[in-house]
């Protein structure tokens, strides 16, 4: 392959063509990628400049239509990731089961670091793999969830230290989003320990889907153990 390569010149491409001057006619997209002057003198040809430009519009929208299929491969892995967590969160049967969920498909799927999950009820519940508290004793996040929006970037260090206790030395960006049915539930936090990894530009589509799911399996089974 290498020799015939070598072996081409432009004699022999020049003689091809001349042989068969359909050639274009047949391979017209090739024309988008040659360039071929027409001789005006010092004038620049309007027919010049009108393919000039053409040519740069074509391969501007090549270039758009390559990014939005990256974008489109991208949103399908995270469609699949985010469908397996919520079938997961849909088969939980206790709060063990949804803290289990959450840090798995989080952690694994969704390269975080950390996760914490805090739930506010009255009542002792049997729980082991998340927290459970009085929501007056914790007035430190009430900026968090005043909002009811989730929110991404730093945190402040009492806010830190709340959230992730032994891990919060070690985290430095969060993904925060409140827990809300009807009234406030409690709060799910993913914390990375690389300081741009959650960043306050973020979309947060994903994560308000992520909550409001969770939240309704969440006040389903509170509601079911404290009764």
């Amino acid at each position: 392959m290498s020799d015939q390569l070598e072996q081409l010149t432009e004699a022999k491409v020049a003689d091809f063509l001349q042989q068969n001057p359909d050639f274009f006619t047949r391979n017209a997209k090739l024309l988008e990628k040659l360039y071929v002057p027409h001789d005006t003198g010092r004038a620049v040809s309007l027919v010049e400049r009108q393919t000039t430009v053409l040519r740069e519009k074509n391969q501007n929208l090549t270039s758009h239509l390559s990014d939005l299929i990256d974008i489109a491969r991208h949103n399908d892995v995270q469609f699949e990731k985010t469908k397996r967590m919520v079938l997961a969160l849909l088969e939980s049967e206790t709060l063990d089961d949804i803290a289990v969920a959450i840090d798995e498909s989080l952690c694994q799927d969704f390269a975080s670091d950390t996760t914490s999950l805090i739930l506010f009820t009255h009542k002792p519940l049997d729980v082991n793999n998340l927290r459970l508290m009085d929501q007056d004793s914790a007035s430190v996040i009430s900026g968090l969830m005043s909002t009811n929006l989730p929110s991404c970037g730093q945190l402040s260090k009492a806010e830190n230290e709340f959230i992730f206790a032994a891990d919060a030395i070690k985290v430095q960006s969060a993904a925060v989003v409140p827990l809300v049915q009807g009234e406030a539930l409690g709060l799910l936090a993913v914390g990375s320990f690389d300081p741009n990894y959650f960043t306050s530009s973020q979309g947060t589509v994903l994560l308000s889907y992520v909550g409001e799911v969770l939240s309704r399996v969440a006040y389903r089974i509170m509601r079911q153990q404290e009764y």
